[in-house]
């Protein structure tokens, strides 16, 4: 199933579940209707909180993860390397997303905050170099913009 994927990357202390949660008001896996800009209807999010690598989630369960809450959409958190630990089971950010790409998945948005993208490539990738240290509001306010979300 095609699924739109709005990704944040970011290495430890750059605020990403800070900013996940002012995006979506989620604690942490949780279903969320967000408006898009020039969309009549609001779209099915499912947004988890916390990088899949630190929590020890495998492309294979992210993706059964995302299809059990029958969504149109997933925002959720990379890390831009691999788990220290399990490097093949828990890969680097660039892994993870040439794997969804792979399996249909459409790459809207990817926030890089901080100075580590993990070598994530995409036409509508943004760079927040200061994330680590500016307020979260306005941080999540750029990433609302970057994404269209209303």
């Amino acid at each position: 199933m095609p699924m739109d994927a709005y990704i944040l990357i970011g290495n430890a202390n750059t605020r990403k579940t800070s900013v996940v949660r002012s995006l979506t008001g989620c604690f942490n896996r949780s279903v969320r209707d967000i408006q898009l800009q020039g969309s009549r209807r609001p779209q099915r999010f499912y947004a988890r909180v916390g990088t899949l690598q630190i929590t020890r989630t495998s492309i294979e369960d992210f993706i059964h993860e995302v299809e059990r809450s029958r969504c149109e959409a997933v925002v959720f958190c990379l890390s831009p390397t691999a788990h220290k630990t399990d490097l093949e089971e828990f890969p680097d950010a660039q892994t993870y997303v040439a794997a969804l790409r792979e399996r249909g998945w459409r790459i809207k948005g990817v926030a890089v905050l901080g100075q580590d993208g993990g070598g994530v490539r995409a036409p509508n990738l943004r760079q927040y170099i200061q994330a680590p240290t500016a307020p979260v509001n306005l941080t999540a306010r750029d990433v609302r913009a970057q994404f269209g979300w209303l």
